[in-house]
């Protein structure tokens, strides 16, 4: 059965992107790790959100640029975005435009591998509609003060997680946690 996994490296005070998206600070965490390196293998789609897809690369102006998880990960990818005029000529990425269709086309591509979600709009609607599995986090000791924020949750609807693996690093923390559905 195919598990959605929102992933996101962030900084201790909750931002996965600093002040006007940038993602350069990222760069001196972005190490070896365990944890990432074993969930790489087993995705077999991706879910991007249109402001992940078009934003800052903490790649950029290296070989790697524009490539998932620094070049360590290919294969489909699905970008949601309202903008219909949007096309591509790679075949392994597709726009959508609803999120439905999004989730049906990763679910089906990753078969009964991990579909990575990656941009914190489109986790927070797969969350709402009771399609995201897992949260994984590297937290990196940093604190950025702005940005845009891991999640932006109703606080009158607390999301419950359950812990199944944390992991200390050379380069921070790594936790993984299972959404408790309720």
């Amino acid at each position: 059965m195919t598990r959605f996994i929102y992933s996101a490296t962030i900084s201790l005070d909750g931002y996965i992107a600093g002040p006007g998206g940038d993602m350069t600070w990222m760069v001196p965490y972005l190490g070896p790790n365990a944890v990432i390196d074993a969930l790489i293998p087993q995705i077999g789609a991706l879910l991007v959100g249109r402001r992940t897809f078009a934003g800052d690369d903490p790649y950029r102006d290296t070989p790697h640029e524009g490539e998932p998880f620094g070049g360590g990960w290919s294969g489909p990818q699905f970008v949601l975005t309202r903008d219909t005029s949007l096309r591509s000529d790679h075949d392994d990425l597709t726009f959508v435009h609803d999120l439905p269709t999004a989730i049906d086309l990763a679910a089906r591509a990753a078969g009964d591998a991990y579909v990575n979600v990656l941009g914190a709009q489109t986790a927070r609607a797969c969350l709402q509609t009771g399609r995201l599995d897992d949260v994984l986090v590297s937290i990196a000791p940093i604190m950025l003060g702005g940005g845009t924020r891991l999640y932006e949750l109703d606080p009158a609807r607390p999301v419950t997680l359950e812990r199944t693996t944390i992991q200390d690093t050379p380069l921070g923390i790594t936790a993984w946690y299972r959404v408790l559905h309720q």
